[in-house]
């Protein structure tokens, strides 16, 4: 409210209104970085594209793992959505990739010599 003179009066710390006191936030925690690559990247489009196949072969047999585990009793319902979650993207970057080198292929072949 206003006082006599049109000026708010002096706002104090909120307790003389019954009003809680916040309290201190702790701070965030620092997100994790990710693992460091000690190996060197492969430097041709070939490694890159043989390393990725290495890679998603090994994650989709560990997805096949953790579902056979799950129907055995032996991982959680959540570890076996997490594996087939995890097949399932790799599976449609595969796709993306495979279909990114068709058209590519297709538009060299395409072309006037």
């Amino acid at each position: 409210m206003l006082d006599g003179v049109g000026r708010f009066p002096s706002v104090g710390t909120g307790s003389q209104y019954g009003l809680a006191q916040p309290t201190p936030v702790a701070p965030a925690p620092t997100p994790q970085t990710a693992p460091v690559r000690t190996e060197p990247l492969p430097s041709d489009f070939g490694a890159v594209l043989g390393q990725m196949t290495l890679e998603a072969i090994s994650t989709l047999r560990s997805s096949e793992q953790t579902a056979v585990a799950g129907v055995r009793g032996q991982a959680t319902a959540q570890q076996v959505v997490e594996a087939v979650m995890d097949a399932e993207q790799t599976l449609q970057t595969a796709i993306a990739i495979r279909d990114k080198v068709v058209a590519s292929y297709l538009e060299v072949s395409r072309m006037a010599i």
